[in-house]
């Protein structure tokens, strides 16, 4: 029987994103991504809940996605979910949930647009850019990826 691996997130990115590019010249954005559900505990009371997402994009996607993206900003990724282990600083091991994406969409408003003003011709809107077709995320490796 095949596997199969797939998730899709809407929430809040928390940071601005961060392009790079590997040294064949592939662009990789990563960003991070807070979704948030209220849950009653066992008194009764509401707590929420948020879990935090680490996100790279790549390719046209990735330049598009660090162009229309910023802290704050609501967003649909879906992509591949995998789980990686490290020791912080202190010594203790922790866990990060990792997405390695497929698709993003741009939810909500664009905002002020004023600083791209001088640019020549129409700008595609976040959903057209973020939409187009993705190339096929590239064989990289992770000595590949700069940072």
């Amino acid at each position: 029987m095949a596997s199969f691996n797939k998730i899709i997130i809407v929430g809040y990115l928390g940071k601005d994103p961060d392009l790079q590019y590997t040294p064949q010249g592939t662009a990789v954005c990563k960003f991070t991504v807070a979704t948030t559900e209220r849950r009653r505990d066992k008194a009764g009371e509401q707590m929420d809940a948020t879990t935090w997402f680490r996100v790279s994009v790549w390719g046209k996607q990735a330049e598009f996605t660090n162009q229309y993206l910023s802290k704050g900003r609501q967003v649909f990724v879906e992509g591949r979910l995998r789980q990686e282990e490290y020791t912080d600083r202190d010594g203790n091991r922790r866990t990060s949930l990792e997405v390695n994406a497929t698709d993003v969409q741009f939810i909500g408003a664009r905002g002020d647009d004023s600083s791209h003003s001088g640019q020549a011709g129409p700008k595609p809107t976040a959903r057209e850019a973020a939409t187009r077709e993705p190339e096929s995320t590239p064989n990289v490796q992770e000595d590949d990826i700069p940072f």
